[in-house]
């Protein structure tokens, strides 16, 4: 979803790690070895993300969320723009480059604070080493987040598999497992994934264009 609001994505064509490898940038390791370095790529993609608006299908899932009882968006995307857009029931798979946190004592860190010309910001509360709050590569998931999105799925009479990939485990594995407990799997993608095979249908559009359609025929329905 993000790429239809202008957010790079990482395993399109034009995706991010077509240009740099990610264990160079994306992981602890390469954090303590380079801290200035991931925070210049960070400081870049965060850029990015300022600049870019929810797109149609963001806000098609907020107009969801208050036509249905129950709705719940389960995101491996870190750019907040589902928050942006509106929806409030939202667990974050693979965290929120809007937040930042102490490696060293936990401390949630201001967003909008400078990065100071060493190029790597320090702990207000300690002065340790201060990093995105994201999911690097050989890190696990939340506990917090993973737990409530196993909850949604196990609750889940319609599961909508929207925009993914379907590689990138365990998440890849929640619309399956939605689908194994009775759910109704609908996968909306322009391009066949390896999910595809699994879902009781499939669109082959956007999710700009076939979510606000999808929310159109929702309030035809109460009306």
């Amino acid at each position: 979803m993000s790429a239809e609001s202008g957010v790079p994505t990482f395993r399109g064509h034009q995706g991010i790690w077509k240009k740099f490898r990610p264990e160079e940038l994306a992981s602890m390791e390469a954090f303590l070895r380079n801290p200035a370095l991931v925070w210049e790529w960070y400081a870049a993609r965060k850029k990015i993300i300022r600049e870019v608006e929810p797109n149609p299908g963001h806000y098609a899932l907020a107009r969801m969320e208050s036509l249905l009882p129950s709705f719940t968006i389960v995101t491996q995307n870190i750019d907040n723009l589902h928050r942006r857009a509106g929806s409030s029931t939202i667990f974050e798979l693979h965290g929120n480059i809007e937040r930042n946190y102490c490696i060293d004592c936990g401390a949630p860190q201001e967003e909008e604070r400078p990065i100071p010309s060493s190029g790597t910001p320090e702990c207000n509360e300690c002065s340790g080493l201060v990093r995105p709050d994201v999911v690097w590569f050989g890190e696990m998931l939340p506990e917090d987040q993973w737990e409530g999105a196993e909850r949604a799925i196990e609750s889940a009479d319609v599961v909508l598999s929207i925009g993914t990939s379907g590689v990138v485990y365990p998440a890849a594995g929640l619309p399956v497992r939605g689908k194994q407990r009775g759910a109704y799997t609908v996968e909306i993608n322009p391009e066949p994934t390896e999910l595809s095979d699994w879902m009781d249908e499939v669109v082959r559009e956007s999710s700009a264009a076939a979510l606000p359609a999808l929310v159109s025929a929702l309030e035809r329905g109460r009306g």
